[in-house]
């Protein structure tokens, strides 16, 4: 203390002309309207740039939390669109007086790891037995289809991806319905493979090509791609057709699991058929 009142007294002067210069400028700014308003001006445009750059730090910090919570509203979101229901008739279900009845439901997941270089790639999520997840649901983005859950444990998931020599989709083209099979020939992650599109199709480039919704594990109409190229190969009685993936499959960052309420019931149904 005896040193900073010693410092004081060395530089008493400084410190007049320091505060007189601020009893100056106060009564300035006090007295004179123009010079009081471009102070304040000033004063909020310099505090406003801090609380802007405030605001983006904190931001960037919350960046996981904002996007877990994007996730979870587009999960809530999934729940209400049209695939998502089963369509049944009214007046047989005598139990319930809705025309459509929930068939799938979505865990959202984040990818804490994944492949696109192999021939046969898959993709690890951050959920699995204890949130729901079980083999052989499908996983899907905003943007489109993923792949299908392979193995689970407690707490993790593996998901075939649809970059995958054993993955095959059933899917149509949105204008026409026109039914086929998606495959992955193992070239580049950003293609994928059409077939069985009869040669009396009419195909144009930038068709959409979308789930069919004749399988448990995908609704109808989740977007796959879009067609490149198409040609009838010598020999064959079908289009060859080159799609352009909707899903940029190396910036894989949260996808949506998708669970077929019904799922159980129909495969059992189709075993007792075949059987």
């Amino acid at each position: 203390m005896r040193n900073l009142f010693n410092f004081i007294a060395r530089h008493y002067f400084f410190f007049l002309f320091v505060a007189l210069q601020v009893i100056a400028f106060a009564m300035i700014f006090q007295n004179n309207f123009y010079q009081r308003s471009a102070f304040v001006n000033s004063s909020n445009y310099i505090a406003g740039n801090i609380y802007n750059l405030r605001s983006n730090i904190t931001n960037y910090f919350n960046l996981k939390q904002i996007n877990e919570q994007l996730a979870h509203q587009n999960t809530v979101l999934l729940e209400s669109i049209p695939g998502t229901f089963l369509q049944t008739d009214q007046q047989i279900f005598t139990l319930s007086d809705k025309q459509y009845r929930k068939q799938f439901s979505y865990y959202n997941a984040k990818v804490i790891n994944n492949s696109v270089r192999n021939r046969n790639n898959y993709i690890t999520l951050n959920k699995g037995r204890i949130h729901g997840i079980k083999p052989d649901m499908g996983v899907i983005t905003p943007q489109g289809v993923i792949g299908i859950v392979k193995e689970v444990s407690g707490n993790f998931s593996s998901v075939i991806s649809l970059l995958h020599s054993d993955v095959q989709i059933s899917a149509k083209i949105k204008k026409n319905d026109q039914l086929g099979t998606i495959l992955w020939e193992g070239y580049d992650y950003k293609k994928a493979t059409m077939l069985y599109i009869p040669p009396h199709v009419q195909l144009s480039h930038g068709d959409t090509i979308i789930t069919s919704g004749f399988s448990s594990i995908f609704p109808e109409g989740i977007m796959i791609g879009t067609i490149a190229e198409y040609e009838i190969k010598r020999g064959d009685n079908f289009f060859t057709i080159d799609l352009d993936l909707s899903v940029d499959f190396n910036k894989l960052n949260f996808v949506y699991v998708v669970s077929n309420i019904y799922k159980e019931e129909l495969t059992d149904l189709e075993n007792i058929t075949q059987n």
